[in-house]
């Protein structure tokens, strides 16, 4: 049996129409948390949830990828990452508002007994209008040991 240790939620935006960002493909920071590992024993494990709502006004798929790291700035290390298209409305540009949500774990990570982890949203490909991230947008995780 697991023994919890610390949660820790990064709430950017609470709800619908909270915002109106563009997408970029160079990707941007939608959540950082930190959690308390310092009590951990040897079989620490993360398990994090996070989301983010989009509109699209595209005729075709645009991939959307969400990738989370253990750590900040150069040395962070890619820990997760899922590509989802938004979703094609047809030849007619309408709206069409969609949620990206990704469910993961980190297993054995190093514990220096604080561990930071941050979560990103891009999209890849060559289009005339990006998505928009409309909100809500929420990154959180667990930790436990054995």
């Amino acid at each position: 049996m697991g023994i919890f240790l610390d949660s820790q939620i990064s709430q950017n935006i609470s709800t619908t129409g909270g915002t109106s960002i563009p997408l970029t493909a160079a990707g941007a920071l939608f959540g950082t948390l930190g959690l308390n590992t310092a009590a951990a024993g040897p079989n620490l494990r993360i398990q994090f949830t996070a989301s983010v709502a989009l509109a699209a006004t595209v005729a075709v798929a645009v991939p959307v990828t969400i990738t989370i790291f253990r750590g900040v700035g150069p040395g962070a290390v890619l820990i997760y990452s899922a590509t989802q298209s938004a979703p094609a409305v047809g030849a007619v540009a309408v709206l069409a508002n969609s949620v990206f949500t990704v469910t993961g774990a980190d297993h054995t990570p190093p514990n220096p007994g604080f561990l930071v982890y941050q979560a990103f949203i891009s999209f890849t490909g060559l289009i005339a209008l990006a998505p928009t991230r409309i909100g809500p947008e929420s990154f959180n995780a667990a930790a436990y040991s054995d």
